[in-house]
């Protein structure tokens, strides 16, 4: 049996190089040796599994997305939102209950969502059963 391994994630924006630029930043990891303002794909060089491919198109984004990324913080999710604000996300829905659970949806700087999940600390300190979902 044969089978595919996935290579990278493609994102299209109306601007490739600050888009990775802003998810380098987000996620702490370089973007590619080559990328430079006006490229017109570039990626996000993750440490592990596939990179993160931008790739402009000349059309906007319209709808929601379909699939989307979803980031576990090292450090507290309210903290991990404050950080993303900061760097030119916005905050789509907040769907963080009072008891501990649950997720912020952001949108990147060309309105591309992404979720906000609890850290793994946050999700031991208020688990109550053997798996959460979030």
């Amino acid at each position: 049996m044969t089978s595919s391994v996935i290579q990278n994630v493609a994102i299209d924006c109306a601007d490739a190089y600050e888009l990775a630029r802003f998810w380098s930043r987000a996620l702490g990891s370089p973007l590619h040796p080559e990328a430079e303002p006006g490229t017109t794909e570039t990626e996000v060089m993750l440490p592990q599994g596939p990179l993160l491919h931008f790739n402009q198109v000349p059309e906007p984004k319209t709808t929601k997305n379909r699939i989307h990324l979803c980031l576990r913080p090292e450090t507290s999710r309210e903290e991990e939102v404050e950080r993303l604000l900061g760097l030119g996300a916005t905050l789509v829905a907040d769907r963080r209950e009072p008891d501990g659970t649950g997720w912020a949806v952001l949108a990147d700087p060309e309105g591309n969502e992404f979720c906000v999940l609890r850290s793994a600390a946050e999700r031991a300190a208020t688990s109550t059963s053997p798996a959460p979902a979030n």
